[in-house]
């Protein structure tokens, strides 16, 4: 036998679909529509130009530069994008619910080659094969993906009928299982977030020796981070990306916000598989992403209004839409199936999601464009809606 039985049980995430055959809209994967700030192609083309030998150097193993630059934005934007104003001189200031109540230190930082290796990470040292978490029935399909690479047990609880979480079962399975809890706020596919004060009280009536994974990788579009919740709770882990709202899909960042003792955990685990996991351009870009927040503060901004525009052309359309605080749509047709509603957006030159899983079958996952983008989706519907 050429391959190991471990293989042979593994059930791979299934990403959007990257078109090959045609030049799509894409707005089928959550991406960000707009490009990094001007001030990441400079930092890129500095780099190259000024020091093309670094290129054959290891980088820094433990990314300090890119750890202070993270925690610096998140101190200056609260870690909520959408919610801060901009002032005309470039700064930006938190809303006053989101100002973080201690200073975050980059001690407090682990990063990684997207959140997606993060959370790798973070299954492997938090979650244990004897023991089952506790995640949403729906919610980001990867995280069991990493349950059965890893082993580790699953216990999926199954949405409330308005499609939030179910607060109550979930902690009541965590007290019995004594595993852990998952969970991204807002969640995703729903687009639906919990509040930081609703994540507290879980925090308060949850188990104090079990790990708590909040991941907000579509918080900085409307929700509330759970990072100022770090001051009282030591089991709190966060999980954040480069890949929604710092239009950094292509970077391949993530990171975790916790205590240093935790995020020492996570950097072990780390130096065990690859010691140096973030390369030297990602370090240089990300670092020049976080020291330009103004500009994906303006970004973040115009995705929400474009969200809001369409969510209000959904519903005035006759979909069931769900109220997303994220860069995407959850929404459903009454009379076309979600399998049509996909194929139909298809033939007009846009790519949006559909899901196969039972449940959530009838909806359609649609990410948010640009307001040019936006504009030819809705024609798009209209068209498929007046057949």
């Amino acid at each position: 036998m050429l391959i190991s039985s471990r293989v042979k049980n593994l059930h791979p995430y299934v990403p959007g679909e990257q078109p090959k055959d045609r030049v799509y809209v894409k707005l089928n994967a959550n991406e960000n529509p707009y490009p990094p700030s001007p001030a990441v192609t400079r930092a890129l083309t500095d780099f190259i130009n000024k020091s093309p030998e670094k290129l054959g150097l290891y980088p820094d193993p433990d990314s300090l530069q890119l750890h202070a630059a993270i925690a610096d934005m998140l101190n200056k934007t609260g870690g909520v994008l959408s919610r801060c104003s901009l002032a005309a001189d470039g700064s930006v200031t938190p809303a006053e619910e989101d100002k973080i109540p201690f200073t975050v230190t980059p001690d407090m930082i682990y990063s990684g080659n997207g959140s997606d290796e993060v959370l790798s990470f973070v299954f492997y040292a938090f979650f244990d094969s004897g023991k089952s978490f506790v995640m949403p029935e729906f919610t980001y399909s990867f995280y069991p993906v990493y349950a059965g690479f890893y082993n580790i047990p699953m216990d999926t609880i199954p949405l409330k009928e308005d499609w939030s979480l179910d607060v109550d079962s979930m902690l009541s399975h965590a007290e019995k299982n004594k595993g852990g809890i998952i969970f991204a706020n807002p969640n995703a596919p729903t687009g639906l977030a919990l509040t930081r004060e609703q994540v507290r009280q879980m925090l308060l009536k949850a188990d104090k020796d079990e790990i708590f994974i909040v991941d907000e990788a579509y918080v900085d579009f409307g929700g509330e981070s759970c990072i100022p919740l770090l001051k009282e709770f030591n089991n709190l882990v966060i999980v954040r990306t480069f890949s929604k709202s710092l239009c950094g899909a292509g970077q391949r960042l993530g990171y975790i916000v916790s205590s240093p003792e935790l995020v020492n955990i996570v950097t072990t685990v780390k130096n065990s598989v690859n010691h140096f996991p973030i390369d030297a351009l990602a370090q240089v870009s990300g670092t020049a992403a976080c020291n330009d927040p103004a500009y994906y503060v303006d970004c973040a901004k115009k995705v929400c209004m474009a969200r809001d525009s369409f969510y209000n052309f959904l519903k005035d359309s006759g979909f069931y839409v769900l109220k997303s605080q994220t860069n995407f749509i959850f929404a459903k047709h009454p009379s076309i199936s979600g399998q049509d509603l996909y194929k139909g957006i298809k033939n007009e030159g846009i790519l949006i999601r559909h899901f196969n899983t039972p449940g959530i079958e009838d909806f359609v996952r649609i990410t948010v464009g640009t307001e040019e983008q936006m504009d030819m989706l809705k024609k798009a519907f209209e068209k498929i809606i007046r057949k």
